[in-house]
């Protein structure tokens, strides 16, 4: 069971960034993951920074944690950009980077800033392009390539990566997960879709399986009113106000077992306090209880 934690990089100075990614690898998180938008969701208001350029900046500030995103916009980027981009990302962090993507959230924001709102079959096809490209340029082989939306010809890119670069897909539709059989080494159930978990499981290959899981930790139990009212004030009490898991350290603990009991290997912790480097801190604590419990499970019988 992995930790990695999900720090939208907005509304926070790059140095707050960094501090809480310090914060977190310090936690004992073994990764962080940034979104990717042209604008904040929902609050196009505050500021925000580029999904790739932060990437790359809290690489060079940490020393173990793998960064990655959930996830980059496919429509973003040319796969030829988004391979060498990768590339060189994985050479310069020594193999700490894993290429998140999906086929887009939000889509009135690629119409608003004139990238184009295709339809969702259509999306989702061209992903799967992105996809052939970006894994056929990484062999460091002339790559040609006919599909709909990319034509390549005789094309190559070197240096190849030192190693395989994890590939995260997101999402439960049907034409998602073919994708996440044929591509990806890890899928992400997203927050929203968590209830599809079980059902959708069998359909993802030999992906194995991540979550998203927004959490806000009880300090102690005189905090949790509190806690708990500040959650009702950011998020409500629907939508994503009702996927809060609120919880003390022993609370939490048992939650993510539930999950690992469920074939889940990695979780994504998006912290309803925006993760300030105390409640990371505090977070270390879950981590310590889910690991001894995996190692009590590595040593019994039953766990053999």
């Amino acid at each position: 069971m992995s930790f990695h934690l999900f720090l939208p990089q907005m509304r926070m100075s790059l140095d707050a960034i960094v501090e809480r990614a310090q914060a977190a690898e310090a936690a004992g998180f073994e990764g962080i993951a940034l979104m990717d938008h042209l604008a904040p969701p929902l609050a196009t208001q505050h500021d925000m920074w580029e999904a790739m350029t932060a990437a790359t900046w809290l690489l060079a500030r940490t020393d173990t944690l793998v960064v990655g995103h959930l996830v980059l916009c496919d429509a973003l980027r040319h796969p030829a950009v988004l391979a060498r981009q990768a590339a060189t990302l994985d050479h310069a962090s020594g193999g700490r980077f894993e290429l998140g993507i999906g086929w887009g959230s939000v889509p009135d924001e690629l119409d608003t800033f004139g990238v184009g709102m295709a339809p969702p079959r259509e999306r989702v096809a061209r992903l799967g392009e992105t996809l052939d490209v970006v894994r056929a340029l990484w062999t460091g082989e002339p790559v040609t390539y006919d599909g709909t939306f990319f034509q390549l010809h005789d094309a190559q890119q070197r240096p190849t990566p030192t190693g395989r670069i994890p590939i995260v897909v997101g999402g439960v539709g049907k034409r998602t997960l073919e994708l996440v059989r044929t591509h990806a080494d890890w899928w992400n159930v997203p927050i929203h879709e968590i209830d599809k978990l079980d059902d959708r499981q069998q359909f993802a290959g030999d992906a194995r399986v991540s979550v998203q899981t927004m959490v806000a930790l009880v300090p102690s139990e005189s905090e949790r009113e509190a806690v708990t009212a500040t959650v009702a004030r950011r998020f409500g009490t629907v939508g994503m106000g009702r996927s809060v898991v609120v919880g003390t350290a022993d609370e939490l603990a048992e939650h993510f077992a539930e999950l690992a009991a469920r074939g889940v290997e990695r979780h994504y912790v998006w912290f309803a306090d925006f993760a300030p480097p105390g409640t990371l801190r505090g977070f270390a604590e879950v981590i310590g209880r889910c690991g001894h419990a995996v190692a009590a499970a590595t040593r019994s019988p039953a766990g053999a």
